[in-house]
């Protein structure tokens, strides 16, 4: 079973990731509030997949997306932004992101976004 990173400063919007994915059999999770928390986090638990918000205090997404690159080239990370951060979005795939979500998601577009990033 895969293991998959949230990483939002919003509880519940990690929350409302998590229970969607839970409701596509996806099982093991951990949680980041921000940036800085990911890098930690992600090389202690080698996720097959981060799912990373842009705009969070302590360290953003993009900061985030380029050291945890800079420390797995092969991570697989998806970038969660708002409407109208489209600038960002392009940065992070020029710096490695697989894909991206617009919140508010829909949880199809979620769920079709993750499998289609670990297969």
């Amino acid at each position: 079973m895969p293991k998959i990173m949230i990483v939002d400063d919003a509880a519940f919007m990690r929350m409302m990731i998590k229970e969607n994915l839970k409701k596509a059999g996806f099982s093991e999770f951990i949680e980041a509030g921000n940036g800085e928390e990911a890098v930690e986090l992600f090389a202690e638990a080698k996720p097959d997949l981060v799912l990373l918000d842009i705009t969070m205090p302590v360290k953003d997404g993009l900061t985030a997306l380029q050291e945890i690159r800079g420390a797995d080239e092969d991570a697989r990370v998806v970038m969660c932004s708002a409407m109208g951060q489209e600038n960002m979005v392009i940065e992070a795939v020029k710096l490695g992101a697989m894909d991206f979500i617009v919140k508010p998601f829909k949880p199809e577009r979620l769920v079709q976004t993750v499998k289609n990033v670990l297969d």
